[in-house]
């Protein structure tokens, strides 16, 4: 049943934090390559605040992608500063050429998963996921996409009066694998991709749907959940007005890489407005950035002059060139990314401690996601006869 006893530990890192001693607490890590290491900047100053790692005080973790990876390893006992190191060694293995011509989109995939795969075998052996949670007292979530069935799958484990979970005897590793394999980057797992691949890559509202009605029915109960949810960085592509039907480069390189990025991220967004509108009714936390000068500029400022990717000195003095096209495998970027999620950590240090959503704005929606709006002028061309025909319609 529902019912949580809360050691004098764990009581006091709820204390920290502003929780709740009632609620369940789900972790959840959004999909987003090397920019995972930006969320595990904000995960270590949490197990600071706490005085805990995550795994000593936390229900659920949820994951998609490089989010599934690290929710694997904080349910396999690890705490934050620990996968940070972990990490740090994927990223310089994970992204080996499969050969030198190897290309995204002219011959893929462009990475070899060898080295990944003996990473996470001697890291994590052959374990199951049963068998992380129930030596950790923790449940675990995470997607991968089945092209062959034509749906997501959710490998999970609950620890309910009993083990649930369809794929609980999964090996962790195979389940770490799936979740990562990203079309065009890396092969699939036989008939595995990527979870994010669709609209998973945010995998908050399938995971309290998971945990409310289905393997965590009865433990998990509304209200009572806090739902901590990490982005990873949203991604800035905006196209100038008139230029839309003639984008810089090919056109299906453009296109295609636009819209796997951007569907990912709107359905991210749906999920946060859902949460935000009290429709569920829970403790919802979402901590989230754009990668724009608008965002950064709202950061504390950081010497970035060891990063050669750039001829910015400061952190507030990144152009949004720089700040553009950060892809799953820019590995050069890697060092920006632990940089930024530093500093937004400090941001929210400042502001809210990890207590309370990040959303104080006259719209409440994201603190550190730049929106550009300019209505009035979309409604004056909208309503207009002559703006319409004057239209590129080829």
């Amino acid at each position: 049943m529902y019912q949580k006893t809360l050691s004098p530990e764990q009581l006091s890192a709820y204390e920290k934090l502003g929780i709740n001693p009632k609620n369940r607490i789900i972790v959840s890590l959004d999909g987003g390559g090397i920019r995972g290491i930006l969320t595990l900047q904000m995960l270590k100053k949490i197990e600071e605040i706490a005085g805990l790692p995550l795994n000593k005080f936390c229900d659920l973790f949820a994951g998609t992608s490089t989010g599934g990876i690290i929710a694997g390893l904080l349910a396999s006992g690890y705490n934050a500063a620990q996968i940070e190191e972990l990490y740090i060694d994927f990223v310089s293995k994970v992204f080996l050429k499969r050969e030198l011509l190897a290309n995204r989109f002219l011959n893929p995939p462009a990475y070899d998963k060898k080295n990944y795969r003996e990473v996470l075998k001697n890291v994590l052996g052959n374990k199951t996921l049963k068998d992380v949670c129930t030596q950790n007292n923790v449940d675990l979530f995470i997607t991968a996409k089945d092209i062959t069935d034509n749906e997501e799958t959710y490998f999970t484990c609950f620890l309910n009066g009993q083990t649930i979970g369809t794929y609980q005897d999964a090996l962790l590793r195979t389940v770490l694998e799936a979740t990562m394999s990203a079309p065009t980057y890396f092969s699939p797992l036989e008939r595995f991709i990527d979870g994010g691949t669709t609209t998973y890559n945010n995998p908050s509202l399938a995971a309290v749907l998971e945990a409310v009605q289905y393997d965590g029915k009865n433990k998990y109960l509304l209200p009572n959940i806090t739902l901590f949810s990490f982005g990873t960085g949203k991604l800035v592509k905006s196209v100038q007005p008139g230029q839309a039907a003639n984008p810089q480069g090919i056109d299906t390189y453009f296109w295609l890489n636009y819209v796997m990025d951007e569907s990912s991220q709107d359905a991210s967004s749906m999920q946060t407005d859902l949460f935000r509108s009290q429709i569920l009714n829970l403790d919802y936390r979402r901590f989230q950035i754009s990668f724009d000068r608008g965002s950064i500029q709202k950061l504390p400022d950081k010497d970035i002059s060891t990063l050669h990717f750039t001829n910015a000195n400061w952190l507030r003095d990144l152009t949004d060139e720089d700040l553009q096209d950060v892809e799953m495998d820019d590995v050069g970027k890697f060092d920006l990314m632990k940089v930024i999620g530093e500093a937004m950590t400090d941001y929210i240090m400042k502001n809210n401690q990890f207590k309370r959503d990040l959303n104080d704005t006259p719209t409440k929606r994201d603190e550190l996601v730049t929106v550009y709006e300019n209505i009035s002028r979309i409604k004056s061309m909208v309503t207009s006869e002559q703006w319409i025909n004057q239209q590129q319609s080829s």
